[in-house]
């Protein structure tokens, strides 16, 4: 806002120490100055307006809005205050009355430019693509410049892409825009490169692609020069579409003469040459070959193509990897299609160790390698690897030292064999013994490379962290397969130590992130994820590793802060969309435009942020309903309503990132699609469990019994019995999903480790809390039958009831039982973890909560028929009537619950105090095989995990202090 344009009158002087105020964050004093002016100056509106700004910041959203629809019901027509009006509804996130504004505005000052093109950019944020074409239109008619008038033309183009009915699409209004652009072409009125983009857009998605292909080849296609090739890639495109496997060809042959390193022209030319061999194309008999030149139509030529590459490489003072690469390509195709002409381009084993005595010394040699590995026989991979360790030039090896590189060159090409060596799946094969020895060999290897990297930056990775890395891979294969808990407590060791030499490395990071979570020790992660630093996107891509964790390990304020900051990144994407789809506008890249909307819709799809918004919700309850509000309070907050289901369910998108961890495992180890597909199963059916049983909890308080007395009649007539009816059709809803869910868990899915997360799914089953939770909202469609029947003549729904408060009682009882033993402990002098205790402790408090909800409900309903009973007793002076066996039921039904929270905390007590008196530290002093260096890291971890596992039993046991507080309220 400070930014403002030349002061034109003494008002724009007198608003400014208020704009002043607003910039600087000082909202208060910015009210109070407005209010200074507006006595003095009673029709000054802007400073009305920020007035209202001031007040909206300070948390007055009433007031401020109050305000602001005073000023704008006077449709003002200066610009402060339409600026300032813009400003505080986008802050409101109400866009639509920006339109409103510069609707008015528009009317009253028809010719001004600069109201019709705000009018125009307003539409753009809410996404009225018909009226945006129209006020696109009008502002050409007013100001006659090539880019008004291609706004209008993109606005048909988004209708088309917005447009339910495909055909409606192709018939009309991208007919409609192609009619457009032709009028201008023939008129030769076209000047832009964006707008010669525009005509291509539109005739590449009407399919006319020859007319497309046209464009680019003509005059039109001259202003195309922003991009590098950008004409090639164009031509090229619509080959592909065209089928024009010989223009396909030419075109990419005539490109890798001028650059033989591009990739991308080499898989198209070897997509054509196939194709044509495919089709036994011949050349015609006279003339060219193609409209772009000559055509390589068979093996042979390939070949020799290829051969000529390398050997004008081989004469080239630059180091090319692009010709190498692209032979290795062509035996791969050629295999695949059983041609005979494999072998005149020699072995592939051969290539393979020419290219790393060529490229070894390069970080990207491995990656350039792995994608050709599976042209290597299997038995010949060990012979292979010996091959390459003799090219590589390390020192003499005597009894206690290793053979070591000189140099960071050597290092690098040791380091590739290493890699390909896990690749190849040699590490796999091995026994304990020989792990740990190659454990021990790559980190001697890894703190003798440091010394290669004394002078790197903090923010530099070390030369050697790839042998850390390894190193730790290693131990958690020997974790995950013969169940040595000791050897991820090694890895954290080993991780902990390379960060501190390599404190900006990511995978060191995401590796903690992980074993500490599957520990149990959540504290440490809540740091090295925020020192990740992710950015945007990656709080979708990534974010997953964090938000699973937190709450079900028990650190309810971490999980709270984690999930805020997921939800600040989702919310502010649709604000910030708007203004990218602007830009594009404003700057004429009008191909990002669609791009710019499907990644909004894809963020508001996306599975993590359907997860995150749900669980926040249900934390939210957790913490708050019955403390420090009431749950019907919390639920308004909300706006929750146990009809609504906002979540997209078909158009969910999983964006994960499931190959955030480096891997250098074999193919049949690695993430696989059908892992992925599981996986994606796995989250959506955790989410509908997770999403109908906060649905439920938030139709609790809309039951709550009325003051009128009973009148089946108008029960009815207010909509009160479909209340009910909602809560039973979201229990059928969840009694299907949990099926559902347990005939997945049944499936026993295993995921690689450095796959997908599994969800909390099966504890969930396991624990108990699943046939807990359900039976507690059975009870309130029990409860209210009664209370709809009154208590006279119920003595079945009645002893029903009974039945149920009994059998929920011996169910938290089973879901406690599962919450016993030590969460940490000392065997043999290794440490052992059960984290499960946690995940169970925190699926108690969960249900805990649950049914004190419904007990809650079933006190609200109960209380006035007793004391309706105990007024009736007074008047009649009966003493020895009975009570209805409802109310004796319920008291010994809460009297059992509270001695089982008050039992629940007696051991988490318990479990605090044995946390307490381990001497971890102890445990790395006496470890004979371990080095100074290596029992300080080893203490830390250990620190690490204690310290989080009393975090966690400390806050577990607060809430349910409170839970306890809550019983106690009871009144039945």
């Amino acid at each position: 806002m400070a930014t403002r344009g030349h002061v034109q009158d003494p008002n724009d002087r007198r608003l400014r120490p208020i704009y002043d105020y607003l910039d600087n964050g000082n909202n208060k004093m910015a009210i109070q100055q407005a209010d200074k002016l507006l006595k003095k100056h009673k029709d000054l509106h802007c400073a009305k307006v920020l007035k209202a700004i001031g007040l909206q910041r300070t948390g007055k959203q009433d007031d401020a809005f109050a305000l602001a629809r005073e000023v704008a019901a006077l449709e003002p027509t200066d610009d402060n205050s339409l600026q300032a009006l813009t400003i505080l509804y986008r802050e409101m996130h109400r866009p639509e009355l920006v339109t409103k504004l510069y609707e008015a505005a528009v009317k009253k000052v028809p010719n001004s430019e600069e109201y019709h093109s705000h009018l125009f950019m307003a539409y753009a944020r809410v996404g009225e693509y018909k009226k945006m074409q129209q006020a696109g239109m009008a502002l050409y008619k007013i100001v006659p410049k090539n880019p008004y008038y291609f706004w209008s033309v993109m606005s048909l183009i988004m209708q088309s892409i917005s447009a339910q009915d495909e055909n409606l699409s192709k018939t009309m209004f991208l007919p409609l825009a192609e009619r457009m652009v032709e009028k201008m072409v023939k008129e030769d009125k076209i000047e832009a490169e964006a707008e010669v983009e525009l005509y291509y857009m539109i005739l590449e998605r009407l399919g006319k692609y020859q007319e497309a292909l046209d464009v680019i080849r003509g005059k039109l296609g001259e202003k195309l020069t922003s991009e590098l090739q950008s004409r090639e890639n164009r031509c090229m495109a619509m080959y592909k579409k065209l089928s024009r496997w010989p223009e396909c060809n030419a075109l990419s042959r005539r490109l890798l003469l001028k650059n033989s390193d591009d990739w991308q022209f080499y898989l198209t030319y070897f997509d054509s040459v196939f194709q044509l061999i495919e089709e036994a194309w011949t050349p015609p008999a006279e003339g060219e070959h193609s409209l772009e030149g000559e055509v390589h139509y068979s093996a042979e030529e390939a070949v020799k193509f290829i051969e000529e590459r390398i050997l004008e490489e081989s004469k080239s003072s630059r180091h090319l990897r692009g010709p190498y690469l692209a032979k290795l390509e062509l035996i791969r195709r050629l295999r695949h299609q059983g041609c005979n002409d494999e072998h005149k381009l020699g072995d592939p084993e051969e290539l393979m160790f020419q290219y790393f005595k060529k490229f070894g010394d390069k970080p990207c040699c491995f990656t350039d390698l792995k994608v050709f590995v599976d042209l290597l026989p299997p038995s010949q991979c060990t012979k292979f690897i010996n091959q390459l360790l003799g090219e590589v030039p390390l020192s003499t090896p005597t009894e206690d030292k290793l053979a070591l590189p000189a140099d960071v060159k050597g290092l690098q090409q040791h380091l590739c064999v290493v890699q390909l060596m896990r690749l190849l799946g040699l590490y796999h094969g091995m026994d304990k013994d020989q792990k740990l020895r190659v454990v021990r060999e790559l980190m001697l290897r890894y703190q003798h490379g440091l010394e290669f990297g004394k002078s790197c930056l903090k923010t530099e990775l070390q030369f050697s962290d790839y042998y850390c890395l390894l190193a730790v891979h290693v131990l958690i294969d020997m974790w995950l397969e013969a169940g040595e808990e000791r050897a991820a407590w090694q890895a954290l060791t080993l991780l902990e130590e390379g960060l501190t030499h390599s404190p900006s490395n990511a995978q060191f990071k995401l590796l903690l992130v992980r074993i500490y979570c599957l520990l149990g020790a959540f504290e440490p992660v809540v740091d090295l994820y925020s020192s990740l630093d992710a950015k945007h996107i990656q709080h979708d891509t990534i974010g997953y590793l964090l938000t699973r964790y937190a709450e079900p390990l028990g650190q309810y304020a971490a999980a709270s802060q984690a999930c805020n900051f997921a939800l600040r990144f989702f919310h502010s994407n649709q604000k910030d969309t708007s203004e990218y789809i602007i830009q594009a506008y404003k700057y004429g890249a009008f191909e990002k435009i669609p791009e710019f909307i499907a990644f909004r819709n894809r963020l508001n799809n996306s599975l993590h942020f359907a997860q995150v918004r749900t669980e926040r919700m249900l934390l939210d309850l957790l913490l708050e309903a019955n403390i420090s509000t009431s749950l019907e309070e919390s639920i308004k907050s909300m706006s929750l309503s146990p009809e609504e289901d906002d979540i997209p369910w078909k158009d969910l998108r999983d964006n994960r990132d499931l190959h955030v961890f480096f891997t250098w495992d074999p193919k049949e180890r690695d993430v696989s699609e059908e892992h992925k597909k599981l996986s994606l199963e796995e989250e959506t059916l955790w989410l509908r469990i997770r999403s109908l049983t906060l649905r439920l909890v938030s139709g609790l308080p809309t039951l709550s019994h009325p003051v009128e007395p009973k009148n089946s009649d108008k029960t009815a007539e207010n909509g009160v019995s479909s209340k009910i009816d909602i809560i039973r059709s979201l229990l059928q809803q969840l009694e299907g999903v949990l099926d559902a869910g347990k005939r997945f868990v049944g499936r026993k899915v295993q995921y690689p480790f450095l796959g997908p997360v599994p969800t909390r799914m099966a504890g969930f089953f396991s624990s108990g809390c699943c046939q807990c939770q359900t039976s507690s909202f059975y009870l309130v469609s029990d409860i209210y039958e009664l209370d709809t029947n009154g208590l006279e003549d119920t003595t079945e729904i009645q002893e029903r009831i009974g039945n149920s408060f009994e059998s929920l009682l011996e169910q938290l009882r089973e879901v406690f039982s599962q919450c016993k033993g030590d969460v940490l402990e000392v065997e043999d002098g290794n440490l052992k973890t059960h984290p499960s205790i946690l995940e169970n402790l925190v699926f108690f408090v969960e249900t805990i909560s649950i049914v004190l909800w419904v007990t809650s409900y079933c006190d609200s309903i109960l209380q006035p028929y007793k004391l309706n009973l105990q007024k009736r007793k007074k008047k009649k002076k009966e003493t020895n009537a009975l009570m209805p066996p409802v109310f004796s039921s319920f008291q010994h039904y809460v009297a059992g619950l509270q001695l089982l929270i008050s039992s629940v905390l007696e051991h988490l007590r318990g479990l605090e105090a044995l946390l307490a008196a381990l001497k971890l530290e102890e445990l790395s002093l006496e470890d004979p095989a371990l080095s100074q260096e290596e029992k300080k890291f080893t203490k830390t971890v250990h620190g690490k995990v204690q310290s989080s596992y009393q975090h966690s039993l400390q806050e577990i046991g607060e809430l349910l202090k409170k839970r306890l507080e809550t019983v106690k309220k009871f009144k039945v």
